[in-house]
């Protein structure tokens, strides 16, 4: 993958978080490494690493200057704790994700939680930015948002960060509508209740599991509450009884998760691959040969799948060893592909990322999220553009040669573009009568185009107005 280097992080008051080519570093300031490291030393943190679940994580002993980045050689103050993690292929942000996505990684961070606090632990963040995709499972990512508890600590103070960040914003996508990006892209803490209660028709407001989390919330943050009490850490009586109210906790937040994750109606390009497509039966298996024979004798580790639909072709090239990232702009496309890569194809992390449109860079600066471009130029050594050129060029607007081109930044060696003709009917139906646009757009004038960045290697044709291309990236 890419090597990237810069500051991933700065607003934990314990330490932050430094990229530097492949090597995740985390420094822990002096105030919390103790704390830090009895989390690293407990069986907890060591069964989450063994099972996936917590990033890989180790601790530097006295790292010399040499071993850190130039950037932060003699600026750390004594004390200060250097931990390594393991990086991921991929990093990903919670406004990429499917629904069903958030939904797990909600499931994740509720499970720490519980498991946490048995083991006298607490975690004091609860936000999806905690957590990164490894291809289709979620990995909790933040070390320092796990401290020692109280035994008799009775609330679970990162609640309300929860309902914001995931159970609020699944709740509006399950009945308005609102798609995860549309709120946490432009919101990093999330919905608040009171937003939510905009949307609602007066009755939704006094049915479940609106009157308990949206509702009630909005209502009692009218009330004039003094800060020192409104946040003070609560204590039962005795260990036992904390537990019981916060297994109690876990429980109801659970049982909200699992309620406002249901799926809404499948979106067409859902069906796609069932009844959506044009390709006749020995189309769509010649393609299926083509492609395949392109991982046999290309062998890529890292592929690319632009307008991945469901994901039939990411499972193929899964299936012949590869590890991939597929982008559709259609959440339910990509929901149905996590269901099914999950229990076929862990190495596959699909994203909702529409590539006519795709995010840029955000947070402070625009530096603590890069874009997803700058993610994906020259991380794979293959890219996949099936039956999505003629999507861009019509709809998009975005001319031939400018598509190519991003092809072969995306790109490190090899390419797999399909060409659809003019006079296909599935690029007449998206002309809309616009044809006289196109005119110019054949076989001959896609091939031309494709060999200012690529050559030609193979190519077959599928159809009579369909044409499929293996394509080598000059110089590589």
């Amino acid at each position: 993958m890419r090597e990237l280097t810069g500051s991933l992080s700065f607003r934990d008051p314990d330490g932050y978080l430094f990229r530097s080519g492949k090597r995740i570093l985390r420094y822990v300031l002096p105030h919390a490494a103790g704390d830090v490291q009895e989390f690293l030393d407990s069986s907890l943190a060591a069964g989450w690493m063994r099972d996936r679940r917590l990033v890989r994580s180790i601790r530097l002993p006295n790292p010399s200057a040499a071993e850190l980045p130039a950037e932060c050689a003699g600026q750390l103050p004594p004390g200060a704790m250097i931990i390594e993690h393991t990086p991921l292929d991929f990093p990903n942000y919670p406004y990429e994700w499917s629904p069903e996505m958030l939904r797990s990684a909600g499931e994740l961070t509720l499970e720490l939680a519980r498991q946490a606090m048995r083991s006298e632990f607490t975690l004091k963040d609860a936000t999806p930015y905690n957590v990164i995709f490894d291809g289709c499972q979620p990995v909790f990512v933040d070390l320092l948002s796990f401290r020692r508890r109280d035994g008799r600590e009775s609330v679970w103070l990162a609640y309300a960060q929860f309902m914001r960040t995931f159970i609020l914003p699944l709740m509006a996508f399950q009945h308005f509508g609102l798609r995860p990006d549309e709120i946490l892209l432009a919101h990093r803490d999330g919905i608040e209740p009171e937003r939510l209660w905009n949307f609602c028709p007066a009755y939704r407001l006094l049915l479940p599991p609106f009157l308990s989390s949206v509702t009630l919330p909005a209502l009692l943050a009218r009330r004039t509450v003094s800060n020192s009490d409104k946040y003070r850490v609560r204590h039962a009586r005795d260990r036992h009884e904390a537990e019981f109210l916060l297994n109690n906790l876990f429980t109801r937040a659970g049982k909200l998760l699992r309620n406002v994750s249901k799926s809404r109606r499948a979106s067409l390009a859902v069906r796609y691959m069932e009844s959506g497509h044009s390709y006749a039966a020995v189309e769509l298996a010649e393609k299926e040969r083509f492609v395949e024979s392109v991982f046999e004798r290309c062998s890529p580790r890292y592929v690319l799948d632009v307008g991945c639909n469901t994901g039939h072709f990411s499972m193929l090239a899964a299936r012949k060893g590869a590890r991939v990232v597929a982008i559709d702009r259609d959440e339910g496309a990509i929901d149905a592909l996590w269901r099914s890569a999950s229990q076929s194809a862990p190495s596959v992390l699909p994203l909702v990322i529409d590539i006519g449109r795709p995010p840029g860079a955000c947070g402070w600066e625009n530096a603590e999220c890069p874009a997803f471009l700058d993610r994906a130029r020259g991380a794979f050594d293959c890219v996949l553009m099936l039956a999505v050129i003629h999507h861009l060029v019509v709809n998009e607007r975005v001319p031939l040669a400018a598509i190519l081109h991003l092809a072969a930044e995306l790109t490190t060696r090899w390419a797999v573009v399909e060409y659809i003709d003019p006079a296909d009917s599935n690029f007449q139906q998206i002309a809309r009568g616009r044809d006289a646009l196109h005119r110019d757009l054949t076989h001959q004038s896609f091939e031309a185009a494709t060999c200012r960045w690529f050559q030609i290697v193979d190519s077959a044709e599928v159809s009579a107005t369909r044409r499929i291309y293996l394509l080598r990236k000059k110089g590589a």
